[in-house]
């Protein structure tokens, strides 16, 4: 075999080699720890929590230890939260594409808030909505969340 054959093998070696590691060190690995601000479209505090995410099979999340940072009677308890990312990146550990989160509150119950936007890196930014049943369990605005 000749010397860029070689170089070809082991480059092959160490690309795949990376592929079925976990990569809990890497900064842009979407797995972890994350902490949300949602904000009004005037930019006042609307709903703060922190989350782990954990890519599983495809495009779906494993969403735990999801927790409201501030207090609001539209999701009181037994939350449930569906997540997916639709990922690009590349061989450095660059992160990026479509994410989305859905919590259905468990009670009240009748209270769905949706989180769309991308991750790049740290970083989901994008829009919320909230549609429920309750009083002052409905509005907009702008979210970001970031990797603690």
């Amino acid at each position: 075999m000749n010397n860029s054959g070689i170089a070809v093998l082991l480059g092959l070696i160490l690309v795949l080699g990376g592929c079925g590691t976990n990569n809990s060190n890497n900064p842009a690995n979407i797995n972890g720890t994350w902490s949300a601000t949602l904000t009004d479209p005037d930019s006042t505090p609307a709903f703060a929590f922190t989350t782990s995410f954990t890519q599983m099979t495809g495009n779906l999340v494993s969403v735990t230890n999801f927790t409201f940072t501030t207090s609001t009677p539209c999701f009181v308890s037994g939350e449930t939260e569906t997540a997916s990312f639709i990922l690009s990146g590349d061989f450095s550990g660059n992160v990026a594409g479509a994410f989305q989160l859905i919590i259905k509150s468990g009670n009240p119950g009748g209270d769905t808030l949706t989180l769309q936007g991308t991750v790049k890196n740290n970083t989901i930014t994008g829009t919320w909505t909230l549609v429920g049943l309750g009083s002052g369990c409905s509005g907009s605005g702008n979210f970001a969340i970031t990797k603690m």
